[in-house]
């Protein structure tokens, strides 16, 4: 029964982000893997999330950009021995873009991902109130390989909104994670720090790299055999300038700090998810792009 608590509260920390928007980096290339659930043995399942930007050019009100981009993702994972983790995500995205040129939609199949992880260890012990204590820290990384489509024009003068609205990125990237999980009976709380380090693709666009850090507390609540998981949480997230034939793509580099709460349903071997997500500071495009909201659905089953 822990085994499945633990799989039903990690499955939402472990989020893929994506985003369109006009003139910044916050485009296709800020692709983030975040903490991998634990499972008993392998896990397989579907994924929705949603995130909206809007930017608004300040020397020139009248050029706009409403951004929503979408993805539907395949993902599952298996366990090698107790010690290592392997896990695949298979996005399909969706892109909608109404700007002051008109409405522009693209959708297609993304960058597969593999992921591998390592437990560095994983420790029990009790408090003097008989309380259960268990910790993991879980160290990884992974490669992103362009199975998505790229076939922007770099040398359009809108180069930016151009590669913002490919649905892959064109290029071989890799992913340093660190985990830590921490469960006081049923209070729990999970860090994870990641790190994407891109490469250039066939054309020399390359997205800057990103980091993030985040935090989410979240306490098991046990009812009739469904266990119910209300979660909260903060997450910091940096984007590095894009490069254009080693050349910095200005406009393109920015911060975000943002507060989510969520809700997890686990029942057997059947986990369902929600998380909704909101700006507490943010940085993009020197203020000219906004973040709007995000949010993720999710359904897994492991066996």
């Amino acid at each position: 029964m822990k085994k499945k608590f633990i799989v039903t509260v990690l499955l939402l920390m472990n989020m893929v982000f994506s985003y369109a928007c006009d003139i910044c980096g916050c485009g296709t290339g800020n692709y983030y893997v975040g903490l991998l659930p634990q499972f008993n043995k392998k896990f397989i399942g579907l994924r929705y999330q949603y995130k909206y930007f809007t930017t608004h050019i300040k020397d020139n009100p009248s050029q706009f950009s409403n951004d929503l981009f979408q993805s539907t993702e395949l993902w599952g994972g298996f366990n090698i021995g107790k010690k290592w983790q392997v896990l695949s995500i298979l996005p399909y995205q969706f892109i909608h873009q109404k700007t002051d040129d008109g409405v522009m939609s693209s959708n297609g199949p993304g960058d597969v991902a593999v992921m591998v992880n390592y437990k560095l260890f994983d420790l029990a012990s009790t408090t003097n109130s008989k309380k259960l204590i268990t910790q993991q820290l879980w160290i990884g990384g992974g490669i992103k390989l362009p199975t998505g489509r790229f076939n922007a024009n770099v040398a359009a003068n809108e180069v930016v909104a151009l590669a913002n609205s490919q649905v892959g990125t064109g290029s071989t990237d890799y992913m340093i994670n660190l985990s830590h999980n921490l469960r006081i009976s049923q209070f729990g709380l999970t860090t994870n720090l990641n790190y994407k380090i891109n490469g250039s693709n066939s054309d020399k666009y390359k997205f800057g790299n990103r980091f993030s850090a985040g935090s989410f507390a979240f306490y098991a609540i046990n009812k009739n055999k469904t266990i119910i998981s209300p979660n909260i949480g903060l997450t910091y997230e940096h984007s590095s300038f894009n490069t254009l034939n080693k050349t910095t793509v200005q406009e393109t580099n920015g911060h975000l700090i943002a507060a989510s709460a969520g809700v997890e349903f686990g029942f057997n071997k059947i986990s369902l998810g929600a998380n909704f997500q909101l700006p507490v500071a943010q940085e993009f495009a020197s203020g000219q792009t906004k973040l709007g909201s995000r949010a993720m659905l999710h359904l897994s089953y492991s066996f």
